[in-house]
């Protein structure tokens, strides 16, 4: 099996590269490697490795610069994305695609199903749902991956700044009226391996019936007011914390550039049900996560 995978500079990316090495070479590609704003390199790049599988990890996520850099995300987060599908199309190659959670308003009060009509309220929502539009446009084997609250335990992930907050302040205050599905790298890097794994062994090639847009996400959902509450509680150095008190907040007290969903949790039942995967929910994982982290 010959795997290509971008983005494995970022916290996913990272993940799949570990997880999906013991399923064959793995050609792992970060942006030292290829400027992805450079889109009319792309195809040659692809062709040159020739792989049977493409992994699209990387992404512009930086959620309130995409307002200011508006046609860098769009570039990497809508255009690029495309290009690498024409190029898998071209090749008979499976792409696989991630998305986000904020391609929605958040206003429904319950989870997301893919049948729900996406209206994003910031630019990284729309640069995102660019993308997911440009590779369905392509068509052949692909899978659109969305996801909600991805996380890791390093650089600027939730997880981290919280626990870092605790070390710093004796009062915490955090939005209780954003609401996602916490979603843990790994657990989604090792549910992309198993779908590659059982694709490679069968050996007859991609139901077409099985491309299209899917749910992945940790099983559930919370505000980040009890995702953070959470995080303290397993904080493997809690003698380190000086936080005395974990306040509830409203987002408006915290004004940022871009505008988030209030609910942007998502149900995930037509993967469990189509592939027969499920990602555990999202607190087990989080204790997974913490104490290996430790």
């Amino acid at each position: 099996m010959r795997i290509l995978l971008f983005g494995c500079d970022g916290q996913l990316g990272g993940e799949l590269q570990s997880s999906l090495a013991s399923l064959g070479e793995v050609i792992a590609v970060n942006k030292e490697d290829l400027d992805l704003t450079k889109v009319d390199i792309i195809p040659t790049f692809i062709d040159k490795v020739h792989p049977e599988f493409i992994v699209n990890a990387a992404a512009y996520t930086n959620v309130d610069q995409a307002e200011i850099e508006l046609d860098v995300a769009y570039t990497v987060n809508a255009i690029t994305p495309g290009v690498m599908a024409e190029s898998a199309r071209r090749s008979g190659s499976l792409f696989i695609h991630y998305s986000t959670d904020y391609v929605f308003d958040g206003q429904k009060g319950k989870p997301y199903t893919e049948g729900d009509s996406p209206n994003p309220i910031n630019a990284y929502g729309h640069s995102k749902l660019a993308g997911e539009q440009a590779v369905q446009a392509v068509g052949g084997s692909f899978l659109i991956l969305r996801t909600s609250c991805l996380y890791g335990l390093m650089g600027s992930s939730f997880p981290c700044k919280v626990l870092a907050w605790a070390r710093e302040q004796k009062v915490m205050r955090i939005v209780e009226d954003q609401v996602g599905s916490p979603t843990w790298c790994r657990v989604l890097a090792e549910c992309t391996a198993a779908l590659l794994s059982r694709e490679y062994r069968s050996r007859s090639g991609w139901p077409a019936e099985r491309s299209g847009l899917y749910h992945v996400a940790g099983k559930g959902s919370a505000s980040r007011f009890e995702w953070a509450k959470r995080i303290l509680e397993l904080d493997p150095h809690p003698e380190e914390q000086l936080v005395e008190e974990i306040q509830p907040a409203r987002t408006e007290e915290f004004p940022t550039p871009a505008k988030r969903p209030e609910n942007s949790a998502l149900d995930c039942s037509r993967f469990e049900d189509t592939f027969d995967l499920l990602l555990p929910d999202w607190d087990s994982s989080l204790a997974i996560a913490m104490a290996e982290g430790s």
